[in-house]
Formats: C-alpha cells, sequence, structure tokens
C-alpha cells in the first residue's frame, strides 16, 4: 500500500534531488513494473530542475504534468537522437496522432544504438516502457487526457515544422522571429497546458503572449546552453554560426561567434522576466498556494542558469540564489507567503533589467 502523496512528495524531491542525472540506473528504472513507481523515479532523469517545480504542485495536477513531460520528452528524444533528418516531421506528427484515440498505437520506433550518452540511453527508455507511461495516461479523468493529448499533438506539429524549415534552411534558423516560433511550439504548448489545466487561469490574450514570451526566455535557455553540442550535430539557431556546422571542435574564430551569439540570444531571452513575472502576479494574490510556488522555483533556476550564461558569454555574474537549498527554501517560502513570492520575483526582475542594460551597452552586434 503506497503511502498519500502528500507524505511521499518530501522524499520523491529529495530522492530527485540527488539523482545522478548523467548517469541514471538504467537497470534499476528497467526493473519497475508499476506505471506510478515508474513515472515517479524516471521523472529527475527527464525533466530535470523542472522535476521539482512538478512535484510542489497539488497532487492531480502534479501527476497529469509528470506524465505530459514524459510525453513530451520522448518528442524530444525523436528530435534529438532520430537519424534520418528527412523522416523526422512524419515521426513527429506519427506520435502526436497515437492521441487520437485511446487505443494509443505502438511509438515509431528507434534504436537503442543511437544513444551518445548514459543521458540519452535513459530518454531512449522512456519509449522502450511507454507502456507504463500509457498505463497512467488511461486512468487519469477524461479532462486531464483531453488535456494532454491536444498539448502533444501542438507539440508534435510544431516541431515538425521546426524540422522542416532547419532542413529548407541548412540546419539554421535564420532570425527571430523563426526562433521565437520554435520556442512557442517547444515551451510555449507546455506552458498554455500548465495555464489552462495546472493553474487553472482562463487564456486571455495578454496571458497567453506572456506565456509565449516566457517560452522563449525559457527555450533560449536551453539554446544557449547547447549551442557547441548542436552545431556538432549540424544544428544553429542564429545565421552566424552557419560557418560551423558540423564542427566538434571548434576553432578562436568560432569561439568568439559562439560567445557573441551566446551573448545576442542572452539579451533576447532576459525581457522576458516582466511576462513571468505577471503571470506569477495572478497566482500571488493572498493564501497558499503550490503553483505559486512551483512559479517561483522555476524562475529562480531560470535566473541561476542564465546568471551562468552571462559568464560563459563573456560577462560578469549577477547577485542571487545559487545554492539549491536556499532555491527550495524561497520556493516554501513562496508557496505559503505571496508577500515572498513578489519579494523573490522583483529581485529576479530588477537583475535581469540591470544585466540587460549592462550586457546590452556593449557592443554585441551580430
Amino acid at each position: 500500500m503506497k503511502l498519500p502523496f502528500f507524505l511521499r512528495r518530501p522524499w520523491l524531491v529529495v530522492r530527485g534531488t540527488m539523482a545522478n542525472r548523467d548517469t541514471p540506473d538504467l537497470a534499476a528504472l528497467r526493473a519497475i513494473d508499476d506505471p506510478e513507481d515508474f513515472v515517479w523515479a524516471v521523472l529527475p532523469h527527464a525533466a530535470r530542475s523542472f522535476a521539482t517545480s512538478i512535484l510542489v504542485l497539488p497532487k492531480r495536477e502534479a501527476w497529469a504534468a509528470a506524465i505530459a513531460y514524459l510525453y513530451c520528452r520522448i518528442l524530444d528524444t525523436y528530435e534529438d537522437l532520430h537519424p534520418d533528418v528527412a523522416a523526422r516531421p512524419e515521426l513527429l506528427r506519427s506520435f502526436g496522432a497515437r492521441f487520437g484515440d485511446d487505443e494509443l498505437a505502438s511509438p515509431p520506433a528507434i534504436s537503442a544504438s543511437l544513444a551518445r550518452d548514459h543521458r540519452d540511453r535513459g530518454h531512449l527508455l522512456l519509449i522502450e516502457r511507454i507502456d507504463l507511461i500509457d498505463s497512467a495516461y488511461r486512468a487519469l479523468p477524461a479532462a486531464d487526457r483531453a488535456s494532454i493529448a491536444e498539448l502533444v499533438r501542438n507539440m508534435a506539429d510544431g516541431m515538425a515544422w521546426a524540422e522542416e524549415t532547419l532542413a529548407a534552411r541548412g540546419g539554421v534558423l535564420d532570425d527571430a522571429e523563426q526562433r521565437a516560433r520554435y520556442c512557442h511550439y517547444v515551451i510555449g504548448e507546455p506552458a498554455l497546458y500548465a495555464m489552462r489545466s495546472l493553474l487553472h487561469l482562463p487564456v486571455t490574450a495578454l496571458r497567453r503572449a506572456d506565456a509565449l514570451q516566457v517560452a522563449e526566455m525559457i527555450q533560449l535557455a536551453n539554446i544557449t546552453r547547447d549551442i557547441e553540442k548542436d552545431l556538432a550535430h549540424g544544428l544553429a539557431y542564429h545565421p552566424m554560426l552557419r560557418p560551423d556546422l558540423g564542427l566538434a571542435t571548434l576553432d578562436a574564430a568560432a569561439e568568439s561567434r559562439v560567445r557573441r551569439v551566446r551573448e545576442a540570444l542572452l539579451l533576447e531571452a532576459l525581457p522576458g522576466v516582466d511576462a513571468f513575472a505577471r503571470l506569477v502576479g495572478d497566482l500571488a494574490a493572498s493564501g497558499v498556494s503550490q503553483a505559486r510556488g512551483a512559479a517561483v522555483l522555476m524562475l529562480s533556476f531560470t535566473d541561476r542558469y542564465y546568471s551562468r550564461c552571462a559568464v560563459r558569454a563573456g560577462h560578469a555574474a549577477w547577485p542571487g540564489a545559487r545554492r539549491s537549498v536556499v532555491i527550495y527554501a524561497n520556493s516554501i517560502l513562496a508557496t505559503v507567503s505571496a508577500r515572498w513570492a513578489r519579494r523573490v520575483v522583483g529581485g529576479i526582475v530588477d537583475q535581469f533589467h540591470a544585466a540587460s542594460a549592462r550586457i546590452g551597452s556593449r557592443d554585441h552586434a551580430v
């Protein structure tokens, strides 16, 4: 008999924090036969820092979000690892199409030999054991299933568009408009899912626009982190990097271009903090709110990342909570105190604005 979720939650958070995400214990994960146990055990390896943000949500929302995230991670795995570039768009769409009814057809095949490291093997394990995730999905209330199905289908269509666009342009997204559209599909759809299904907020025009801007801020973090890795695999999200496609080792000129692009994309991302602050404000009126705590947690991890990103782009880090224990403590306090949430978010907003002005004052034209 399982303990109630509110008693299991602290252990799941601690276990996830301590998990070796770079070298997951695949044998232990593969041995799990219970759908709920598998979802919670594999989530830290699939979602990384997002896993904790999911776990601090109320029980029903946390469970639905965990299942939804694993399906989205599977889409990312097809995008990252499937070797046939021309086949990827149809493969992604076919995965989305399996959610047309509750039958859930077998997912497209992908070879385990394509894994480049242990993290990839952990992601491929999701496809190998998708029967457990599907079992958890089928047991959800109908409204939760419909919302997840809409999310996965929309993401699959958007990622297919991105694959087709990258293929047509030789592996490069040419401008900010294309980057924004890509971010909207990859993170914007999950953000809108979270708004309507996890936070239960009406999706007004302003909230939709804010959610999409937040999506850009979060996905640009992924892009700026993986520039070198993506180049080695023939992908670039900025036209300046076209000469460096396919390079596993960068020379001094290429490293200079990467630094300048990382700086430019950092400046592109930082203004999204105002949209994030408005969305948190919708949750910060009063009372206890696990969703508010989860939002503060996500923003705090994003703040920590971008401060480190600034260092990689040749700038100084800015002040803020950097130790995980402090970030978690702030999230807990934000859950019970709207005033504390506003304080934490306000501090991050001020730091982003100051960093944007400071970095933007240097000639960074690309």
